[in-house]
């Protein structure tokens, strides 16, 4: 083998570190004697352990990294030295201990994380089932005074006939001729168009005198379709005509779609 390959072949790093047989650090020992190629490679990787030793010396005592740096300066000695760095197994303990101590605070941080989002999610939940809690106390609400205007003996009930715009629209009248009070159910509808509103007319007959007494505003958003008008003292019929927003003066005659005497 020349010596250009025995050189990179790596076998004197080994030489070096201590890592060869004994037979094998001779036949390396004699060479370097009778070769000054291979003993000067063998110079150079020593000096580069010193300095990288230097790098870690903190790791150890002065005492054991002089004794070192003696030996591999000794140019003069074939002889290998091992190197034994020396156990700081306190140290490791420390790395581990400060290992564990971080994985422990990363899955103690996810738990309170995700124990956040649960507690969270559980308040969105239960704001949200409030709510709905609510709008149905509220809708159970309008079911049972719709049904106490429906089941009220003391209502007078008219039923208003759809006209000629509208010859399919129906619509109830619940009049308390006692209370005066006025309910308009006006679940035969339909809905108005945008910007009209359903105009509410008591009627008395001779002289054709209309008195408006309410308009059925918000009329998509109320489920039950029951409205609560104004107090009705003396009507003989009751009217229902589509009005501008805000409503009319007199009946727009033209869009009357309910009537019905009493």
């Amino acid at each position: 083998m020349e010596t250009k390959e025995y050189i990179e072949s790596g076998v004197l790093e080994l030489y070096v570190y201590g890592l060869l047989s004994e037979t094998e650090s001779e036949e390396v020992a004699i060479m370097s004697k009778n070769n000054p190629e291979i003993n000067t490679e063998i110079i150079a990787i020593e000096k580069a352990i010193i300095a990288l030793s230097a790098s870690f010396s903190p790791f150890h005592s002065v005492a054991n990294y002089e004794k070192i740096k003696e030996k591999l300066e000794l140019k003069h000695s074939p002889k290998v030295i091992e190197l034994e760095p020396t156990r700081n197994w306190s140290q490791y303990i420390g790395w581990a201990a400060a290992i564990v101590l971080m994985v422990g605070i990363g899955l103690q941080y996810n738990q309170m994380q995700l124990t956040s989002n649960q507690v969270a999610s559980a308040t969105s939940d239960k704001a949200k089932l409030e709510k709905d809690l609510k709008m149905l106390e509220l809708k159970n609400a309008a079911s049972e005074n719709s049904l106490a205007v429906v089941r009220d003996t003391k209502n007078t009930i008219v039923a208003l006939g759809g006209q000629a715009v509208a010859p399919e629209s129906t619509a109830k009248v619940y009049w308390n001729q006692d209370t005066k009070v006025v309910y308009i159910d006006a679940a035969g509808l339909p809905e108005p168009p945008e910007g009209m509103v359903y105009q509410i007319w008591a009627l008395k007959l001779s002289p054709l005198t209309p008195t408006s007494i309410g308009l059925l505003e918000n009329f998509n958003s109320n489920d039950q379709k029951l409205f609560a008008v104004n107090n009705a003292d003396q009507a003989e019929a009751f009217g229902i005509t589509l009005e501008p927003a805000g409503g009319s003066l007199t009946p727009t005659m033209e869009k009357l779609y309910t009537l019905g005497k009493v």
